[in-house]
């Protein structure tokens, strides 16, 4: 990981699109601050696509589609896309899997449920289940006091036993059935939506996070950013960021829109 900074000018130039986690990303310390928000603003101004790629609930993703700065959203770890149409006003939803099949997969996730909360004492459903479409959100410190490592870890063992995908983000164990993720379901969007082909243009594209979940996004982009907090997970990175910022969270998707605007 080197210093954001270092990143070449030519590169800089190149970046069109702006592909972001959510917590502990755009978020500091559990909230959306005005310097993030304002960060995205600013990067849509200047003519740069922002879009938020996050394991959050597909009925946030709704609210962040119609609402925020951005011009569409990758939820619940790769299940689905959202992308609000102004001129059509109407929404466009996405999934990876079919109706039937998201309601064939939350009875499993409902049978982990119960198997997971009594396996390991702490752990709670995520305070967002209830908006989810396709996975379930184990909560190990957001709303509840941090669990150690090792029951982390068992949380997502026990999603993996049961024939699940499972991911560690900064706040939750996220586990779903599919073979699907983030970086899976931003091709989709961006061949659908913008006629691109993602291996194409990785060269125009900046991806921001900060914890494990995010690896396949840093193994994929040249110009991946961490910020500062991911150093907190530099031995749990499958893949780790190319370039970091100086701040944290929120304060460094600002500090990354500043370079990538020139201000």
């Amino acid at each position: 990981m080197r210093p954001l900074k270092e990143m070449p000018e030519s590169a800089r130039k190149a970046i069109r699109f702006v592909l972001t986690d959510i917590d502990d990303t755009l978020t500091s310390e559990g909230r959306l601050r005005a310097d993030a928000y304002q960060a995205m603003e600013r990067l849509q101004g200047h003519g740069l696509k922002v879009i938020p790629i996050t394991g959050r609930p597909a009925g946030w993703c709704d609210q962040i589609a119609r609402m925020w700065p951005v011009d569409g959203v990758v939820g619940e770890n790769g299940a689905f896309f959202y992308l609000y149409d102004t001129q059509g006003r109407r929404m466009i939803r996405r999934y990876c899997k079919t109706d039937v099949e998201r309601a064939e997969d939350r009875q499993k996730l409902a049978t982990l449920r119960k198997t997971i909360l009594q396996a390991v004492p702490g752990a709670a459903i995520s305070a967002d289940q209830p908006f989810r479409e396709a996975d379930l959100a184990v909560d190990f410190c957001e709303d509840v006091p941090p669990l150690p490592k090792e029951d982390i870890l068992a949380i997502k063992r026990i999603f993996e036993e049961a024939g699940a995908h499972a991911k560690i983000s900064s706040i939750h164990v996220n586990g779903w059935f599919g073979d699907y993720d983030k970086l899976s379901m931003t091709e989709i969007l961006f061949r659908e939506q913008f006629g691109l082909e993602l291996a194409d243009i990785r060269e125009q594209v900046v991806f921001s996070g900060d914890s494990p979940n995010d690896a396949p996004m840093f193994g994929y982009f040249p110009h991946s950013v961490g910020v500062a907090n991911v150093l907190d997970f530099r031995d749990e990175l499958e893949a780790a960021p190319t370039w970091i910022t100086t701040g944290r969270g929120g304060s460094g998707f600002a500090e990354l829109a500043d370079f990538l605007i020139g201000s």
